[in-house]
């Protein structure tokens, strides 16, 4: 183990990727090597992608990402995919988009698969982030799926969430209806060469302006053409003036705070569920649960309960 731990500081990306694949898989001695490197971790910036399907999401991660290593900094890439509901892997794979990206050791890129995580973001993901932070990466993207309207999961391991819509899409009532208005530290219009950016704008305005943020920030509106490596540096620079403006407030302090209870208690669950999931005797009530719930013999609420012991029966495996 010490071994391992000593070749991801040094950075060595065979060991992070193999550490990654043990959070990822839940591994006796994950909690052991999350241990070992925590303290190691809490110096990078966390930049949370997030926004609607289509709207350039992967391709504005990579050219951030070129940004970044032009000036030096180490980046690491995290691509929340949707899962497979059978094999619980990621069906897209690395982003194949982002090969280019893959070919320069200072990036470091990886899928990681939602497991049926509200919000897209599992908790590996989390971890996933503190082994490339302890590795050593400056700069470490979150890019979330883009299905649904639970993103707002991502300010649980971003620093910086960066909302991206486009042009004559409704993306802004969908912001609404996810409750992103309220989560986004920058709001970012791609494709901004389309007709009705002005209009989107006008109205991503109008939207902020009914928000009251507690701590006095005012989030921006970025236009990016991301294809065409345009407004990079605009984003980039709104990031940093982020950055800037959170570390002098008391807030920052109390959203790292939420992101650790969020932690702690996603480790509870999944703890809690292994151990009444490691008794043979509770496994096999749940087939047979299972099958009575979706023969509609029984209701899934009363078949918790009975794994719970609440109603009236002992345990199953007690």
């Amino acid at each position: 183990m010490s071994t391992a731990i000593e070749r991801i500081l040094a950075g060595d990306e065979r060991a992070i990727a193999r550490a990654i694949s043990k959070v990822e898989d839940g591994a006796e001695d994950a909690a052991a090597l999350m241990r070992a490197l925590f303290p190691h971790a809490g110096r990078a910036l966390v930049i949370g992608i997030t926004g609607a399907p289509g709207a350039g999401k992967s391709s504005l991660v990579d050219r951030l990402a070129a940004f970044y290593r032009q000036r030096g900094e180490r980046v690491g890439i995290v691509a929340v995919d949707p899962s497979s509901p059978f094999s619980g892997g990621a069906i897209l794979g690395d982003r194949i988009r982002m090969n280019r990206l893959g070919l320069d050791s200072g990036i470091f890129i990886r899928s990681m698969a939602t497991r049926g995580q509200l919000g897209g973001l599992a908790r590996a993901t989390v971890d996933a982030v503190t082994i490339l932070d302890a590795a050593g990466f400056g700069r470490i993207i979150v890019e979330t799926v883009g299905v649904g309207q639970d993103e707002i999961e991502i300010v649980k391991a971003a620093d910086v969430t960066c909302v991206v819509l486009v042009p004559g899409m409704g993306d802004d009532v969908q912001a609404i209806k996810a409750g992103i208005m309220e989560i986004g530290d920058i709001f970012v219009i791609n494709k901004a060469d389309r007709d009705g950016v002005l209009r989107t704008e006008r109205e991503l305005q109008a939207l902020l302006s009914l928000v009251q943020r507690d701590d006095g920030w005012l989030p921006p509106i970025v236009r990016t053409v991301a294809t065409e490596n345009k407004g990079i540096d605009e984003l980039a620079a709104a990031i940093e003036r982020w950055r800037a403006f959170s570390a002098e407030r008391p807030s920052g302090h109390a959203r790292r705070a939420a992101i650790a209870r969020w932690r702690i208690l996603e480790l509870l669950r999944e703890k809690l569920l292994a151990q009444a999931l490691s008794r043979e005797s509770v496994r096999s009530r749940l087939e047979e649960l299972a099958a009575e719930v979706a023969e509609k013999k029984r209701d899934p609420y009363s078949a918790v309960d009975e794994l719970l012991g609440k109603d009236g029966r002992a345990p199953s495996g007690a």
